[in-house]
């Protein structure tokens, strides 16, 4: 970089006063927390959507955002982190086929549903990983009408999810072996998905802080809400677990991140240890 040249520049610097209200319109939408400590991020990214939507005032634009749906889904976008990679913390996939869903289908028949949510499932790298461990390494697989879901609070990651396009760092920890098996000719350096595996994961849209987006779900055997839960304060934590523990079936199963508890923010679930993963269950 030469000449003073700015990356990214913001077109200008908001007041403290400014910050908060974004911070508060921001929380009240997803449940992140968004405050001054994070000001360039803030400023970078709303500087963008108000130049795009013609809003040079921030009371203007996030009064335009609340009332267009659009653009409040546009703006959601620019703040979510999308980082995410197939085979992800796989110690857990391993206790999902080797003991949580022997657990489950202990109390089902041959062909009865069984329910995989991922929330938020990014752009689709975790649902589809799930799939792809189910087929490789649960023998139960096709004695179980196994359904998958894939959620998140993005459009722009669902639209992608759904498109099933992932580049070499996304399928880094993937052998050839897989990626020859699941995965198309390799073009301007992505690969897509093969459309048996795209085909049996459904995306929709939801908020885990919003109960009334959840509800069109159902109901779930496991939910994979992992690394989410960290960008919330502890109202929007509490908010967000009772939410999920209203998705789960009774018996039903939740894995967070490594960094995650439910030690702090719910009594109303059973904490489970296996040799490589702890995981909580609704009683």
């Amino acid at each position: 970089m030469t000449g003073g040249a700015i990356l990214n520049p913001v077109e200008h610097t908001f007041t403290a006063s400014e910050i908060v209200r974004i911070g508060d319109c921001l929380y009240a939408w997803t449940g992140m927390v968004f405050r001054e400590n994070k000001r360039y991020f803030i400023e970078r990214r709303i500087s963008e959507r108000m130049k795009r939507s013609g809003k040079p005032g921030v009371d203007a634009y996030l009064d335009h955002a609340a009332t267009h749906s659009e653009e409040r889904e546009a703006l959601i976008s620019a703040f979510t982190i999308n980082e995410s990679y197939f085979y992800r913390e796989d110690h857990q996939f391993g206790a999902l086929s080797a003991h949580i869903l022997p657990a489950i289908v202990a109390s089902k028949q041959p062909g009865d549903k069984l329910r995989i949510l991922s929330l938020p499932c990014s752009t689709g790298d975790e649902p589809y990983s799930i799939a792809i461990w189910l087929l490789e390494n649960w023998a139960m697989v096709d004695a179980y009408n196994v359904e998958i879901v894939g959620s998140d609070i993005d459009y722009a990651a669902l639209a992608a999810a759904r498109l099933g396009w992932f580049g070499a760092k996304a399928l880094a920890r993937l052998s050839p072996d897989l990626i020859a098996a699941y995965f198309g000719e390799e073009q301007r350096h992505r690969r897509q998905i093969i459309d048996p595996l795209r085909e049996s994961v459904q995306y929709i849209h939801a908020n885990i802080i919003d109960r009334t987006t959840l509800a069109p779900l159902g109901t779930f055997d496991v939910i994979f809400c992992r690394n989410l839960l960290i960008y919330f304060d502890d109202k929007a934590r509490h908010s967000a677990v009772e939410n999920v523990f209203d998705c789960l079936n009774p018996g039903g199963f939740i894995c967070l991140g490594h960094s995650e508890s439910l030690a702090r923010i719910s009594n109303r679930f059973a904490m489970v240890r296996y040799d490589n993963a702890i995981v909580y269950r609704r009683p």
